[in-house]
């Protein structure tokens, strides 16, 4: 038997044992086809009857890498935690930040800014220094942008997305998500700044119950005596103090997530406390803005100069005047300087 011939019988061998189990696995191939696939919409509907016979626990598989956590299929507290920040947490976002605003808009309409009703002494007093100065506008700017970005999360979607657009919509998502980010860190600064400069003057005491007692010269035209800080700004102070303390807590746990808590639970917990205190700081700081700018007349110099008119601050602060007037101290100015008025 020649080369060529062996050769040739032993492909035809081959080819036949190839045959063979071709043939047999024909009728199991045809089987597996006559059988109907579930859509994808039925797998998620038996993952979903197992939870439920689980007792609405977490669906989990298995995975070769060491965070555990990356094995979990369906967690129930995900779907909760969306419809809730989809609901409730825009209706208590809505509620708070325009209810401010209409409130702001309705005293402004009735009563109108708050006037010097003495006139302006042209002489100044300084009540802020320099320190005090840069830790407000610290705090003040940073935070500003924080609500900013921070609302991008809640409302973008429905409010800026048809404006702008798919592509400018993400790209100025993606920006304002890394600025928040690092904003985090001047508001910290500027928080902790203001709680150890300010404490001394913010601590309640009964002049500041008189004050709220005549309505803290909102209602009527007469100026309740206060100090340095009256009853409205002293919570104003320590809301900025508890309340922005909160969101620094909050927002460094989300910012390095299962770092400080390590549960789903707790980060989602740790989310809708980050946006109920966040609404409730923007609302609160509109109306600081608001009297310490068009509201007030002469309370802007304050903090941008850090020095007020003389008549102003006997007006709004007379304890605090006849404290700095003692002849002891020297924090007033020369008698023929010129006054800020409101500017």
């Amino acid at each position: 038997m020649n080369r060529f011939t062996l050769t040739l019988r032993t492909a035809l061998a081959v080819f036949a044992i190839c045959l063979g189990a071709a043939t047999l696995s024909v009728p199991n191939a045809v089987a597996q086809s006559a059988q109907p696939v579930a859509p994808a919409a039925a797998h998620e509907e038996v993952l979903f009857r197992y939870l439920q016979m689980q007792g609405s626990g977490t669906v989990v598989g298995r995975v070769t890498i060491p965070d555990q956590k990356a094995a979990t299929l369906i967690q129930p507290g995900g779907r909760e935690f969306q419809e809730t920040w989809r609901g409730p947490m825009k209706w208590i976002a809505a509620a708070s930040i325009i209810g401010m605003l209409v409130l702001v808009g309705v005293f402004y309409t009735v009563k109108g800014p708050i006037r010097t009703t003495s006139g302006y002494a042209g002489r100044l007093i300084k009540r802020f220094r320099s320190i005090d100065v840069f830790a407000h506008w610290l705090t003040a700017a940073s935070f500003v942008l924080l609500a900013i970005t921070g609302l991008n999360i809640t409302f973008g979607r429905y409010l800026l997305l048809p404006l702008l657009g798919p592509e400018a919509f993400t790209a100025w998502s993606e920006a304002a998500k890394v600025a928040h980010n690092f904003l985090g860190f001047p508001f910290t600064l500027g928080v902790l700044l203001m709680f150890v400069l300010f404490l001394k003057d913010n601590i309640f005491d009964k002049t500041d119950l008189r004050w709220f007692a005549q309505g803290g010269g909102m209602i009527g035209h007469a100026h309740p005596p206060a100090r340095k800080f009256n009853g409205g700004q002293k919570i104003v102070y320590w809301a900025t103090v508890f309340g922005g303390g909160a969101l620094a807590v909050t927002g460094f746990i989300l910012m390095f997530p299962f770092q400080i808590v390590t549960s789903i639970d707790g980060m989602q917990l740790t989310a809708q406390l980050h946006g109920i205190i966040a609404f409730l700081m923007i609302a609160l700081i509109i109306g600081h803005i608001y009297l310490g700018s068009i509201g007030m007349e002469g309370a802007f110099s304050a903090m941008w100069s850090g020095k007020v008119d003389l008549n102003w601050a006997k007006e709004h602060h007379p304890l605090w005047v006849e404290e700095i007037m003692n002849p002891t101290r020297k924090d007033t100015l020369p008698a023929g300087a010129k006054g800020a008025g409101a500017d």
